[in-house]
């Protein structure tokens, strides 16, 4: 019998097939395992995850939802999706869920599409000062179609001011206010948001992305009883495969939402990521979730408080969430310096704009830093401390108090390495 296929095909590993990827992949997991990830939108998934994105459901196509399919031979996916739902919603106490968004921004993406049309008025956080691409940045489809007015932050605490927010909302009308961001550190008064929604008859959409996982663990209050409809990702606290959720304390607004994803903004489902999605909802649902997540707001504060004094200066000076942002400018430092040492140090971040930054995106003024994938490994208030020292010692370096700042840096990834070899990963170490 004719094969159309190479040798192997069903049977080789990778090593043998394309042991190019197979070097680069292999090169990740050493950089994963040997460095301290901070970088806020990243976390260590779990082994059965990984499992479950490497399956045969991967050659599954479908369309549509559980039961109500475009394609045959749906029996597995059906149960898999709705597996996935029903521990969404379990473990965020809400109505409906929808697992199927392939990131937070097409969540998110799809939200305006279920209430909006092109050129209706948006009221969401500014970009600069701690918003999220998806939610009207000029740059982004959501900026581009929409009239998009944005609400920033007190310049004098870097707070959200929501007399601001209700200003603005009365002015322009908005059809949609949006709460919620990528670098901002602080809690939203979720109702304070509902009440302004509420004046200027807007739905309100909470995107929870950076701090879903410490609302499934009990460590934040959830937007869910106060927002119309609320967005997650999976990847970041939640400590899930990449993916989004769109969730609803209510069932009413089902069908415009299921629209909105499907056909709205995409076509089939990635189905083996929705088997990964139902694994990490699963997890989140154990005991030791509810630890993990007060752990992320512990270890969060505690690295906040080690690099203030140690004379690093965090916007809003502390956190509520995993994240934290720093803001390099009393230190004439620029994010994109600060971070390239940090990486070479073992101390993996990203630049981020500040609020009433001047400096472009490129470059920034700023850092942000998150725990989660520290905590997934194992660390607390003790390494987190550590990892604070360290990093203040790196821009310290940088302020030009080291002769040698690549000397620095080798000393400071050897006492890295050192550490994270107690906490290995993926039974390595």
């Amino acid at each position: 019998m004719t094969s159309f296929c190479h040798p192997g095909y069903f049977d080789a590993g990778l090593a043998d097939v394309d042991p190019e990827i197979h070097a680069a992949l292999a090169a990740e997991e050493d950089r994963q395992r040997d460095g301290v990830e901070l970088i806020a939108s990243e976390n260590i998934v779990s082994r059965a995850t990984l499992e479950a994105l490497g399956t045969a459901m991967v050659n599954k196509t479908v369309e549509g939802y559980p039961g109500r399919r475009y394609y045959g031979g749906a029996e597995h996916a059906d149960m898999i999706e709705q597996i996935a739902i029903d521990r969404a919603k379990a473990l965020f106490a809400c109505d409906y869920a929808n697992v199927q968004p392939h990131s937070g921004s097409q969540a998110n993406l799809a939200v305006f599409l279920a209430f909006l049309k092109p050129g209706d008025t948006v009221l969401s956080m500014s970009l600069s000062e701690g918003g999220h691409l998806s939610h009207g940045s000029t740059a982004n489809l959501t900026g581009k179609w929409f009239n998009i007015i944005h609400y920033g932050v007190r310049e004098d605490d870097g707070f959200i001011d929501t007399d601001q927010v209700q200003v603005l909302a009365e002015k322009h009308q908005p059809k949609l206010i949006i709460c919620g961001g990528s670098a901002y550190p602080r809690c939203i008064d979720f109702q304070a948001f509902r009440a302004v929604a509420d004046s200027v008859d807007a739905i309100l959409l909470a995107d929870m992305a950076h701090f879903a996982g410490l609302v499934a663990g009990g460590a934040h209050s959830s937007p869910i009883p106060h927002a119309h409809v609320s967005t997650a990702t999976t990847y970041k606290n939640l400590r899930g495969v990449r993916g989004g959720l769109i969730l609803a304390g209510e069932t009413s607004l089902e069908r415009k939402l299921n629209s909105g994803v499907f056909p709205g903004v995409q076509g089939s489902v990635i189905l083996n990521a929705v088997a990964a999605k139902a694994v990490c909802l699963g997890e989140a649902l154990r005991p030791e979730f509810k630890a993990y997540a007060h752990n992320v707001l512990n270890n969060a504060r505690v690295l906040a408080a080690t690099l203030v004094d140690r004379g690093v200066d965090i916007v809003t000076g502390g956190t509520d969430t995993p994240l934290m942002l720093v803001d390099l400018r009393p230190k004439n430092l620029t994010g994109v310096v600060a971070s390239d040492s940090l990486e070479r140090a073992g101390l993996t971040c990203n630049k981020n704009g500040v609020p009433g930054d001047m400096q472009p995106p490129g470059i920034t003024s700023g850092l942000r830093f998150g725990v989660s994938a520290g905590t997934t490994r194992g660390f607390g208030a003790q390494e987190f401390e550590i990892v604070g020292n360290l990093i203040a010692d790196v821009l310290c370096g940088l302020e030009g108090k080291t002769a040698d700042q690549g000397q620095l840096e080798g000393r400071v990834a050897a006492e890295v390495k050192a550490m994270t070899q107690r906490f290995p990963i993926y039974g390595t170490g």
